[in-house]
């Protein structure tokens, strides 16, 4: 962690109630911003519990509830930091999925692609409008990162609606970096597998421990990534240590991208 390097940053993320969202905000109230705006869609609750491990740090937090499918609550979002004169860093975390085997095609329609898009496409996309000018009012280029997923880069992950809107978020990466430079750096992190409670929602312990082992056994680094191992990613691309970084998509998934299988399994 370097400490301090977000002194005094404005900073706003997006589903931050829990697991990566979480993480992140901590990890930047860290590292010294001195003001968050943590939005949330449904548990305030949880929201409450990140404000407080953020504010334990130093930082002012306002919570805003909100989801990133509408326009009006996006641009309530970034008003909330309307006060502090600017936003440093936005990352856009907030993300949905439906669970569905890809080779069976009945599973899923053409609301489900339309859904997970609004979210995680759509989303992405109307918090990046409704911050543009507090992002332009940071004294350094303000930074966005956006959390797609190794799925949008493989095409593989927990359903094809899920793949294909990481993949278009990607792709928005890439032509928003070149329409708002050179006031803003926009970047992404690609995540495999994370250890988190949603990932393992509504499955016995047994189940979920297989799973992790099974994530872990299948990367080259032999690690289940925890929220604050790619929480650090995503907080080094919107850092000033990444003042020259645009338009990448950072693969945080210990290597899985890689297709490594032990030995053993060979």
């Amino acid at each position: 962690m370097a400490q301090g390097d977000y002194q005094d940053f404005v900073v706003v993320v997006t589903g931050a109630s829990t697991g990566l969202g979480r993480a992140i905000a901590v990890e930047t109230a860290a590292r010294g911003a001195r003001a968050l705006v943590i939005n949330y869609a449904h548990n305030r609750t949880d929201a409450e519990e990140t404000a407080r491990l953020c504010q334990a740090h130093g930082a002012e937090v306002v919570l805003v509830q909100g989801d990133v499918a509408k326009d009006a609550d996006c641009r309530a979002i970034a008003q909330a930091a309307e006060p502090f004169g600017r936003i440093d860093a936005l990352f856009n975390n907030a993300g949905t999925t439906k669970f569905a085997n890809h080779a069976d095609m009945e599973a899923v329609s053409g609301q489900d692609f339309l859904d997970l898009y609004a979210v995680n496409v759509v989303g992405a996309f109307q918090m990046i409008r409704a911050a543009r000018s507090l992002l332009e009012a940071a004294p350094q280029p303000g930074a966005v990162v956006n959390t797609a997923s190794i799925a949008g880069v493989t095409g593989i992950g927990s359903s094809v609606p899920y793949a294909a809107s990481k993949g278009a978020l990607n792709t928005m990466t890439l032509s928003l970096a070149r329409a708002l430079a050179p006031k803003i750096r926009v970047n992404a992190i690609c995540p495999g597998f994370i250890d988190t409670p949603w990932f393992g929602k509504g499955m016995p312990e047994t189940a979920v421990e297989r799973i992790r082992a099974n994530a872990a056994a299948g990367t080259p680094l032999k690690a289940a990534s925890k929220p604050e191992d790619i929480a650090a990613a995503a907080v080094f691309l919107a850092s000033p240590g990444s003042r020259h970084v645009t338009g990448e998509t950072l693969l945080v998934d210990a290597g899985s991208h890689l297709g490594f299988a032990p030995l053993v399994a060979r």
